[in-house]
């Protein structure tokens, strides 16, 4: 490793997974940003979907209130048809590979919620049009958006169905093409939440092995508010044995859901290690 561009105590707060209004959080980069310096963390990522071009704006914002920020982006992924996210950090932006991807795949989310809306329309609920959504400030960024706007029209049930009918569908890439561009572009590739369930992909250790075969990753986030501690145990002692990097996120959105969290460094010290960070 080259020298190392930040040196952490043991114990400095970090946190390597939250969320903007860059993707589906629901503070902007600055309003995070600024929470983040007041509350005293020593560095963070952050990690919208499928958003690697916005990194260096959040690098540039970061830097400016004295927070030291990771390149860092969460690629939407899927496996025998769960959701699969998978963190990437410590990309060169220069080398776009991994850009390109998130861009198709945000592109292709944006246009399918678009249709889905548009034929909400068609198929009769009362709901604004989208030049309304837009003219009141707002905009279809994720399903939760559409979802929003059918409980503000009176629909509260069964809205999994009805978006479904209306075509929707998730927007993602094959977890190997994403491996192997964050490896041509320099980072690295940690399977996000590996035992969040809730419509994500929720692995055991044969999982794991099992999908290791095919997608060699690079490590777990082992520390996720959605980890039992028995989770968290479980993956810590898989990473040990296998070599593999840990990584720590709060996965936060903002207010008033979950909020950022102070993860001491010296968990995530390898990862941290290959991006340059020494923690002593």
């Amino acid at each position: 490793m080259d020298s190392p561009w930040l040196t952490l105590g043991p114990e400095a707060s970090v946190d390597l997974q939250m969320h903007t209004t860059f993707s589906d959080g629901k503070w902007t980069a600055e309003e995070l940003l600024d929470y983040v310096a007041g509350e005293g963390f020593a560095l963070v990522a952050v990690t919208d979907h499928d958003q690697v071009a916005a990194s260096a704006e959040v690098r540039r914002l970061g830097a400016e209130r004295g927070v030291a920020t990771l390149l860092a982006a969460e690629l939407s992924s899927e496996l025998d048809g769960v959701l699969l996210d998978l963190l990437c950090f410590g990309f060169d932006p220069a080398r776009g590979t991994l850009e390109a991807i998130g861009a198709e795949t945000r592109r292709g989310q944006l246009e399918n919620l678009q249709e889905t809306y548009a034929t909400l329309l068609r198929q009769g609920y009362k709901l604004p049009s989208a030049d309304e959504v837009a003219a009141r400030g707002g905009s279809l960024r994720d399903i939760h958006d559409i979802a929003a706007l059918l409980r503000e029209g009176g629909y509260t049930t069964g809205l999994g169905e009805i978006v479904d009918k209306a075509g929707f569908r998730w927007i993602t890439a094959e977890p190997a093409r994403i491996l192997e561009a964050a490896h041509h572009d320099g980072a690295v590739c940690l399977i996000a939440h590996p035992g969040r369930g809730d419509g994500f992909c929720e692995f055991d250790a044969p999982a794991l092995d099992r999908f290791r075969q095919v997608v060699p990753v690079d490590g777990l986030e082992v520390r996720h508010p959605s980890h039992s501690a028995e989770q968290v145990e479980l993956f810590a002692a898989y990473a040990r044995e296998h070599g593999l990097l840990v990584s720590t996120g709060s996965d936060s959105h903002g207010k008033p859901d979950q909020m950022p969290i102070k993860y001491p460094a010296h968990i995530s010290r390898d990862l941290l290690a290959r991006l340059g960070v020494m923690v002593r």
